[in-house]
């Protein structure tokens, strides 16, 4: 059977999950995520694993934070004043937005910290800091 090599597009039914087993993202119900291996277009971690695979195999990956979206940054961490931010948004910590940077492009953070004078967000990827383990089924080279 013809395996996996890297440059080689596939299809993939995957179901993410943390170390402690809740799920974070899966393919079922959906098509297969299709990539091309070795591209970039997928967590490193992930992309890794693939090389070897046939149709039909499935694998288990566990996926340290390093290989997947990185070690939490407090970097990305930012408290803003309270009035630069419209009075009808939702500040409840967890709390999903979207910011514009100066040059334009958007940017998801997620409000970790609200007071009456100062707001924080997170600008880090909800995944940072995490380890992941990814149930895979490899549908097809392309």
């Amino acid at each position: 059977m013809t395996q996996v090599k890297e440059g080689d597009t596939v299809r993939i039914h995957y179901t993410g999950t943390l170390q402690g087993g809740e799920t974070f993202d899966s393919s079922e119900g959906r098509e297969p995520l299709e990539f091309t291996v070795g591209s970039g277009m997928i967590i490193p971690g992930l992309d890794n694993a693939m090389p070897g695979m046939e149709v039909g195999e499935t694998k288990r990956v566990e996926v340290p934070c390093d290989e997947a979206y990185g070690p939490v940054n407090p970097e990305m961490r930012q408290a803003i004043p309270r009035e630069g931010i419209p009075n009808d948004v939702p500040l409840d910590p967890g709390t999903q937005l979207q910011m514009q940077t100066p040059e334009g492009q958007t940017l998801p953070v997620t409000v970790i910290e609200a007071d009456e004078s100062t707001v924080t967000l997170d600008a880090n990827h909800p995944l940072a800091g995490k380890d992941l383990v990814f149930d895979i089924e490899l549908v097809e080279i392309a």
